[in-house]
């Protein structure tokens, strides 16, 4: 498989997952942090903001990977 047509593969991957995570960890949201402090939302919030990336690694590594 070629290099770009990996990178179109991971890229379009990549775009469903965060949406799609974005929504779980909207709805996830709500219920955790009801009636929480502005700090305890904003430590979920950059915790989560961050948490993607870590699923993602594999992919992008395997975009990258040459012939």
């Amino acid at each position: 498989m070629s290099r770009r047509l990996r990178k179109l593969i991971g890229t379009i991957i990549i775009l469903l997952f965060v949406i799609i995570y974005a929504l779980v960890v909207m709805a996830l949201a709500q219920p955790i942090l009801k009636g929480a402090g502005t700090l305890t939302q904003l430590a979920f919030y950059v915790v989560a903001g961050m948490a993607w990336i870590l699923p993602i690694m594999p992919l992008i590594v395997w975009m990258e990977r040459g012939k």
